[in-house]
């Protein structure tokens, strides 16, 4: 079992978008477990490859007790939306309402190549735009807007190192 240090804010990976995955190898299972093995602690809904210094597109959930990954994730079929108080392992101990989507649907691929549907709601769907906006380079605090926008990034410059 191999839990693997979290990437913090500050950190160039978090801010690349990360490459796609082009071989279902031995290396990208390991990646898997290591990021499957990751998402297990306490407290942790979803851990993407950058936040593990790998930048691949793939990312692992712990959502109701459902572990599980996505390779190569792309989202459709938004609907609805919600606005709860998220946060991030990157960025230790913040969290704001951040609005997202209330549904939606990732398509991709597992460990293996085969493809995979997870239709997503509330936390769920959450957990899944939060997973693959870091794919993209994205943190949460970068769809925050206004009073909160500004409160985060005072926050941020305060409690984070730099």
């Amino acid at each position: 079992m191999t839990v693997r240090p979290i990437r913090l804010y500050g950190d160039p990976v978090l801010r690349t978008p990360a490459d796609e995955v082009t071989d279902f190898d031995a290396q990208l299972r390991e990646i898997v477990r290591d990021l499957e093995d990751t998402v297990r602690e306490p407290g942790r809904a979803g851990v993407a490859g950058p936040q593990i210094g790998v930048s691949l597109r793939v990312f692992s959930y712990n959502v109701g007790g459902r572990i599980g990954h996505l390779v190569n994730p792309v989202l459709s079929d938004f609907a609805g939306e919600q606005t709860d108080e998220e946060g991030c392992l990157s960025l230790p101990g913040l969290g704001y309402p951040t609005r997202r989507y209330e549904s939606v649907t990732a398509r991709g691929f597992d460990q293996h190549g085969s493809p995979v549907v997870i239709e997503g709601t509330g936390f769920l769907a959450r957990a899944l735009q939060h997973e693959t906006d870091h794919l993209d380079g994205r943190l949460y605090v970068d769809t925050l807007t206004g009073d909160v926008r500004r409160q985060a990034l005072r926050e941020m410059r305060r409690v984070l190192p730099r």
